[in-house]
């Protein structure tokens, strides 16, 4: 070997040691849990590789969820050796659909049989004066079908009005005369590709369906909500109601707020929320243009 190899591999050598010098120190920036979290990644990927020496076969289930929950908690992307990213990302979309399919599960009661359903339909468009009480008793003593009112409800037609009267005329010329001085607002999660979850608050002009204002937090809270607020209804518009749910994060002070920006609140019906708002209090609008029940 000459003296010009000798150096180049001398050289070579204390590169490699500084480099893993290097990497070491910014091993001790990391937290311990990413630390861990890593050591079994790489771990979980040995056993993979191991296991397809001996008997050529696909990851389990049960590896690929440790692996993409092991992902999380450190940068997985240069410590994946040994499954292709593209195949990797391909389990995360499963996790995803796994994810949403739980959530999607259906919850409570089961629903009542299709022939029972459109039966209560029908009995309720024949009937307009029947409410859910009376609609049941007649499935009771007429068929011996035993359904509570409060089954009967969820399965009456979108046009009824709630408790089984015709729909609020007044309410609708009240919409239709005032609908660029309404805004609703409303809550839903996002879930992001991490699965973390996310809640976006959106308020919607009633009139022109414009979103007037929307943002995101992962933590939301009545002071977060109320600031929401302040920053959509800035006085710039004549905005006069404001429409949203009985959602306990619209706190009673939050909405004692609102009406000191001189906007009214309206707070939809318990357990029927696309139904006709019940103003809160003395908030309700005046002047005969709305039924509010």
């Amino acid at each position: 070997m000459t003296i010009a190899n000798l150096l180049f591999h001398l050289v070579s050598v204390l590169f490699g040691l500084a480099r893993d010098a290097f990497r070491f120190l910014l091993l001790g920036t990391r937290s311990s849990a990413a630390l861990k979290a890593e050591n079994l990644f790489l771990r979980k990927q040995l056993a993979l590789y191991v296991e397809r020496k001996a008997h050529p076969r696909r990851a389990t289930d049960a590896t690929r969820l440790a692996l993409i929950l092991l992902s999380r908690l450190f940068a997985w992307r240069d410590a994946l050796t040994n499954v292709k990213p593209e195949t990797f990302l391909r389990w995360h979309r499963r996790g995803f659909r796994l994810l949403w399919r739980w959530k999607s599960r259906p919850r409570g009661r089961p629903r009542l049989p299709v022939e029972l359903r459109q039966l209560i339909a029908q009995m309720a468009t024949s009937n307009p004066t029947w409410g859910e009480e009376r609609i049941a008793a007649e499935l009771l003593l007429k068929l011996g079908i035993r359904v509570s009112p409060r089954t009967v409800r969820r399965y009456l037609p979108e046009h009824r009005g709630f408790g089984g009267g015709l729909p609020s005329q007044r309410w609708m010329t009240f919409v239709r005369n005032h609908a660029q001085g309404i805004v609703a607002c409303d809550f839903f999660i996002a879930v992001t590709a991490t699965f973390r979850v996310l809640y976006v608050f959106v308020v919607l002009e009633v009139g022109s369906r414009r979103i007037v204002h929307c943002n995101v937090t992962a933590h939301p809270t009545a002071d977060w909500t109320l600031q929401q607020f302040r920053e959509a209804i800035t006085g710039e518009q004549p905005y006069r109601f404001m429409i949203h749910d009985r959602d306990s994060i619209y706190s009673p002070g939050l909405d004692s707020a609102v009406r000191s920006m001189g906007v009214r609140v309206l707070k939809t019906p318990f357990t029927r929320p696309r139904r006709t708002p019940s103003a809160s209090d003395s908030s309700g609008p005046s002047g005969g243009n709305a039924s509010i029940s």
